[in-house]
């Protein structure tokens, strides 16, 4: 069992990506949409995250206010998962609120801070060798 955590910092605007597997992921299950867990679980000491959404291996959104960690059919007029144009309401396929091993991405939100910075937590990632922008500058 993995998960791919999205962890935003409200401050500074920016997101960052973990995977926690093995024996740490777990200890996800069964944690609600709006739930708070320590950030050491993700590589940061000291942090409280917020679950704020996620969404499942086939990309259904997950809906805070839907019991249970199974799929659904609500009516909606908006919200998570539909974003009309008009107001019409659909009916529309989301994931309750309960994580379950078929999640596939948690999103989080920094609800605490921890005595280090985000980005020294998280150094910025290193650029692929050979990647197009660098091909277009020695063309030039």
């Amino acid at each position: 069992m993995e998960f791919k955590v999205v962890v935003s910092d409200p401050q500074s605007g920016k997101s960052y990506q973990r995977e926690v597997k093995d024996d740490k992921a777990p200890r996800l299950v069964n944690l609600k949409v709006g739930d708070e867990f320590d950030g050491g679980l993700v590589g940061l000491p000291g942090y409280g995250l917020k679950i704020t959404g996620g969404s499942d291996k086939a990309g259904f959104p997950m809906k805070k206010g839907i019991q249970g960690f199974k799929r659904a059919m609500v009516m909606m007029t908006e919200g998570v998962g539909y974003n009309p144009v008009e107001a019409v309401r659909r009916r529309k396929r989301v994931r309750g609120e309960m994580v379950a091993e078929d999640i596939v991405q948690i999103n989080t939100l920094i609800a605490k801070r921890g005595p280090k910075a985000v980005e020294e937590l998280f150094p910025p990632a290193a650029k692929a060798e050979g990647a197009p922008a660098d091909e277009k500058k020695e063309a030039k």
